[in-house]
């Protein structure tokens, strides 16, 4: 009986296994790419945000986002990409390590110092930024704010960021305004007669603010201002 556990689980591990994800991608930035309507978010590693802006060696400051995503598109070409689910984050999106041939393209990108090693996720890519690092590669030229900081500082100061980052909490919406019903009407003889819905007169009813007419919420405020109920 044993015996037989283990061969079923054994033959059923790859069948539970997430099936790649394969085709022409495109790039969304350095390190998000969309396969077939599929976003996918390259595991372990982290790049710059489009808008955001690095110094390099000289300390002049360059769009290194933009950077990363042009040569993360660069080294993808026409080629189809294979991608391999590890994970599914809180937005919806595919986590995973993506590959042009046998090449890890996650590693590919922190290799080259165009992103960092996620290691709030993985420290599957430590030793690839180590190596960036040593030979001031890309972002390692010169300064950055790691890219979870600069998101960070945005959002506090409340400018969007990506989509997957939180947002503050929205305000809370404006109540919304009380509907005042009754008819406040003024008669040619100068009676103010007021006309609730469903009453016989109320449809033909038509209120004339300039002549002193008005709306009123509630029966008690348009007798309060000297109006009363219509007849019949």
């Amino acid at each position: 009986m044993r015996h037989t556990l283990l061969a079923l689980l054994l033959l059923s591990g790859p069948a539970l296994a997430a099936e790649p994800i394969t085709g022409r991608a495109s790039v969304t930035d350095g390190d998000t790419v969309v396969i077939h309507g599929t976003r996918i978010r390259l595991f372990g590693i982290d790049a710059p945000e489009s808008a955001q802006l690095c110094q390099d060696a000289a300390g002049k400051d360059y769009r290194c986002g933009q950077r990363a995503a042009l040569a993360l598109a660069d080294r993808i070409g026409e080629a189809p990409i294979s991608c391999e689910p590890r994970d599914t984050d809180r937005y919806g999106r595919t986590v995973a390590v993506c590959r042009k041939g046998t090449e890890d393209l996650n590693a590919w990108m922190v290799q080259q110092g165009l992103a960092t090693a996620y290691q709030r996720y993985s420290r599957d890519y430590v030793p690839a930024e180590t190596t960036a690092r040593a030979a001031k590669r890309g972002l390692w030229a010169g300064t950055f704010d790691p890219p979870s900081d600069w998101r960070r500082a945005k959002r506090a100061g409340g400018v969007e960021t990506r989509p997957e980052m939180e947002k503050p909490p929205a305000a809370a919406p404006a109540p919304a305004p009380v509907t005042c019903a009754i008819k406040g009407n003024i008669s040619r003889k100068g009676d103010k007669i007021y006309h609730l819905p469903g009453t016989r007169d109320y449809e033909r009813t038509v209120i004339n603010a300039g002549s002193g007419e008005r709306m009123f919420c509630s029966e008690d405020e348009a007798k309060a201002a000297g109006w009363r109920a219509a007849r019949g």
